[in-house]
């Protein structure tokens, strides 16, 4: 389609009196979140959130770099290689998920943890596969398991628990978002303890940006805070939100039951105030250095600046936030 060469009138506008911060994304189910901080954004701090997707992981992985965005809000464990290999220095600056939030599943013959010794776990080898090494060693089953790779290209999308239901395993862990499917194959929930990580939406730019863009940041710090409290605070203003464009995007805009499961499974794990934990941090760090070795050997927290997290925190913003949007 060719873009119309006049501006409509709110764009115009937006465009020339709002400051743009251009913001990456991969995954479509990362929409919820990031749609919910540009519409806090233009509503109350006068900041326009420009959204691309960059679904190449090559270019998604060199955006912040080579200008294509501002700020990406996922998957940033290869920046530690890039700083220590590269001299490509970033600055991360938001967690909003401090704790891995993917169940655990298992056959119906597994009663207890120890019977868990023995057995082979699924490991989807997408996104973060070490960090279910970590988690197993955290449970004290780390070395007493087989973990077996498991490629979405072999089964689906997120589809290692048939792995466990023909037998060959006996227990994976899946996001929540693509969980009843294995439930109503027959595997059920076991418990398993929180594991401390810097999860999804996490944020990073790169320090240039953050020097020559600090009210910028500032801004875009308190609506990133703002819609992450609508949508734990407000739900169903949020949903609302939710039910436009990232429903299109995440296919699910005939399907508002499915959207509604979707967008709950989003946001539980989401904090009200998004400071990573320092186990997050070291733990994320290990995880990076397993995929990407050549990280190896720095302080993470050198890439890590909270203080305009800290800032509204200090003077309480939040606080204030919170009060209001639960009143």
């Amino acid at each position: 389609m060719v873009p119309s060469r006049r501006r409509p009138f709110l764009a115009q506008v937006i465009n020339d009196q709002m400051d743009t911060v251009r913001l990456a994304y991969r995954d479509t189910d990362r929409t919820p979140v990031i749609y919910c901080i540009k519409e806090m954004a233009a509503r109350h701090y006068d900041l326009n959130v420009e959204i691309l997707r960059i679904h190449d992981t090559a270019a998604y992985e060199a955006a912040i770099f080579d200008g294509s965005a501002d700020m990406i809000c996922e998957h940033l464990e290869y920046l530690f290689e890039e700083v220590a290999q590269n001299g490509r220095k970033a600055t991360m600056f938001l967690a909003p998920i401090r704790e891995t939030d993917g169940p655990l599943v298992v056959a119906p013959d597994i009663k207890e943890l120890d019977d868990l010794r023995g057995k082979k776990i699924a490991v989807r080898t997408s996104g973060r596969p070490y960090s279910i090494a970590l988690r197993l060693r955290a449970m004290g089953i780390g070395d007493s398991v087989e973990l077996v790779p498991v490629s979405d290209a072999e089964v689906g999308r997120w589809r290692q628990w048939t792995k466990v239901t023909d037998g060959e395993c006996a227990a994976t862990f899946v996001s929540c978002l693509y969980l009843p499917p294995a439930l109503d194959a027959g595997l059920r929930l076991f418990p398993a303890p929180p594991f401390d990580i810097v999860g999804q939406y996490a944020h990073a730019c790169t320090p240039d940006y953050a020097r020559s863009h600090d009210g910028a940041m500032l801004r875009y710090v308190r609506s990133a805070v703002h819609g992450i409290a609508l949508m734990k605070l407000r739900p169903e203003e949020a949903l609302k939100i939710v039910s436009g464009e990232p429903a299109k995007l995440m296919k699910l805009d005939q399907n508002p039951a499915e959207l509604r499961r979707q967008f709950d499974c989003i946001v539980a794990p989401l904090q009200l105030k998004p400071f990573p934990t320092p186990a997050g941090i070291a733990n994320s760090y290990d995880i990076g250095c397993n995929e990407w070795p050549g990280g190896a050997g720095i302080n993470p927290m050198t890439l890590w600046d909270l203080h305009w997290l800290k800032q509204i925190d200090d003077e309480g913003f939040i606080d204030g936030l919170v009060a209001k949007l639960s009143g």
